[in-house]
């Protein structure tokens, strides 16, 4: 039975006003909630800061005793409701938000390469604390300024797979961050004592394998990372070749498509801005040495020109090309040109092309939070790497589709473009612990009756939130792409951080998707007889029967596949 105060008790709930008394000579303080786009900005909500894991288990203790719910929260950079609702109604008054930012940061090393953080680290400071010991990852959300708690809950990932020909080093790795865990430390429920206590788990524990990407419905207090040798990278970029090209359907070899710079480095991002003929195409590549003509760089973020647009001149800019829709081909070719002025400052490697190497942290991390503020609708295709061009051209083929019918209705849905990129999945044998498993709820967890599928294509799909019109485009978009990628030749999962689950007025709401489509995405073990879904539910019930750190949209999300 879930026993929720603010829905069994509504009059008392709406009567409740500061917390009780918090544990350990904590004190709360008020402030509002509002995640990095905008897009979910419900309202003040009371916060408190943490200092340790004995105070993460004493509030949750407290929250059991007194019928509030906790949630962690870092530098809010999402989109999706995981942590609270868009509506402050939604979650009701017995919330209390933890910020780990202030004092669960602490990062450590705990072997030769494994590296001991608290949730509260941001992705920069670990990657700089691996560089100092002569140790990287493959790849990591390209924005340095989250949490690693935040990353973990959601399955953050980069772009890579092997290149042709590259055999990973230990410790690396080309799937999630969760899959880098060796062992982790969570709040959880203890039936023996009756109350929450810290418990660690080894990566070989079958609870570990929903805790791994937990979605915010478990507070880890404490990781264990596994990372590799330091690789030092070469990125080049170029604008040079059209869409057309680079997204067609031929897969005979070329060199110039897609799946190509995929097969010789490995890692690749193609940025395609509405209306424009020309993607932006990032390469990354091992290179031990600096290349000649490369610009060496000493720092992350080296594109300003794409990342420093301050909050009120892009919503300036949103506010002119929403109001004036046939404005959106203009402003697709304004970024283009804006990009492509930018990278000609950099040092030219040939016509159109542009290059620097580095350290792995300096060209892993290129995305401040200063970005234009945009809602991205986004997804995860699992395909075979031969595939991995065809179902690029399927995707290509439905967004312009799309687009044409929309803008022939003098509509105008999408104002910022597609993000396409490509990794591998979460093999377990990359944390170097015997027994483990790839976490259940990752969107890159492997599907154990398709191993031929060892990709994922990543779907991004960008607009300003005030685009008339782009709530019913996504939902078209993303029912074309599971029509797509039914699970004959690919599969769709969603991207937990991003928008998805589109009813046609807003995301996170279609009924099937959310209650069929999403579970049904993680199948059935061949073995256990017992889908992953049901199983990582299970055990996230299980070790917070109470609830403590669900919230409405979480208890909507996280039921059985069968219910």
């Amino acid at each position: 039975m879930r026993l929720n105060l603010k829905r069994e008790y509504p009059a008392i709930a709406a009567e409740v006003g500061q917390p009780p008394e918090l544990p350990r000579g904590l004190r709360p303080y008020r402030r509002p909630y509002r995640n990095w786009s905008g897009g979910i900005d419900p309202g003040d909500f009371w916060y408190c800061a943490p200092r340790d894991a004995e105070d993460v288990v004493a509030l949750a203790n407290w929250a059991y005793r007194h019928s509030w719910s906790l949630r962690a929260s870092g530098y809010q950079h999402t989109w999706a409701p995981l942590t609270v609702g868009r509506d402050r109604g939604a979650d009701g008054p017995c919330v209390l938000l933890l910020d780990t930012r202030r004092h669960l940061t602490a990062i450590e090393p705990a072997g030769p390469d494994t590296t001991r953080v608290q949730p509260g680290a941001t992705m920069e400071n670990l990657l700089s604390h691996l560089q100092q010991r002569g140790l990287g990852l493959t790849s990591c959300p390209v924005v340095g300024q989250v949490t690693v708690g935040g990353v973990l809950a959601i399955g953050g990932h980069g772009s890579a797979v092997p290149a042709r020909g590259e055999i990973a080093l230990p410790g690396h790795g080309y799937g999630s961050l969760s899959n880098q865990v060796t062992a982790l430390t969570a709040a959880v429920w203890d039936e023996g004592t009756g109350c929450y206590v810290p418990r660690t788990y080894a990566r070989s524990d079958p609870n570990c394998a929903a805790l791994l990407t937990n979605l915010g419905r478990i507070f880890l207090v404490e990781v264990v990372l596994r990372a590799g040798p330091e690789q030092p990278l070469r990125c080049v970029s170029r604008m040079d070749i059209t869409a057309d090209e680079l997204f067609s359907a031929s897969n005979a070899g070329s060199g110039r498509t897609f799946a190509d710079f995929v097969d010789l480095t490995g890692r690749a991002e193609a940025i395609w801005f509405a209306f424009t003929k020309h993607p932006w195409l990032k390469t990354w590549s091992i290179s031990p040495h600096q290349p000649t003509g490369a610009r060496k760089v000493s720092s992350p973020y080296n594109y300003p020109f794409s990342d420093r647009l301050s909050e009120p001149i892009a919503r300036l800019f949103a506010r002119v090309v929403v109001s004036r829709g046939r404005f959106t081909p203009w402003w697709g070719r304004f970024q283009l040109m804006l990009n492509r002025a930018g990278l000609r400052g950099l040092p030219p490697v040939a016509p159109s092309r542009w290059d620097l190497w580095g350290p792995s942290r300096h060209l892993l991390h290129y995305l401040r939070p200063t970005t234009g503020r945009v809602m991205p609708a986004g997804y995860a295709v699992l395909v075979e790497r031969a595939d991995l061009q065809w179902a690029i051209n399927r995707f290509a083929a439905h967004y312009r589709s799309l687009l044409d019918a929309y803008r022939h209705c003098g509509t105008y849905p999408v104002t910022g473009g597609v993000e396409l990129r490509a990794s591998g999945l979460d093999g377990p044998d990359t944390c170097g612990v015997p027994g483990a498993r790839p976490p259940l709820l990752s969107p890159l967890s492997p599907r154990p009756d398709r191993p031929e599928w060892d990709t994922a294509l990543w779907l991004e799909i960008f607009t300003f939130p005030e685009a008339p019109g782009h709530q019913r485009f996504f939902r078209d978009l993303e029912q074309r792409l599971l029509a797509t990628f039914d699970g004959t030749r690919a599969a769709l999962r969603v991207e937990w951080a991003k928008a998805w689950a589109f009813n046609g007025e807003a995301p996170w709401s279609d009924p099937h998707v959310l209650g069929h489509t999403i579970p049904t995405g993680f199948p059935t073990d061949a073995e256990s007889r017992h889908s992953a879904w049901d199983e990582a539910v299970d055990i996230l019930d299980r070790l917070d029967p109470h609830r403590v750190f669900g919230n409405p949209f979480l208890d909507k999300l996280l039921i059985h596949a069968s219910e």
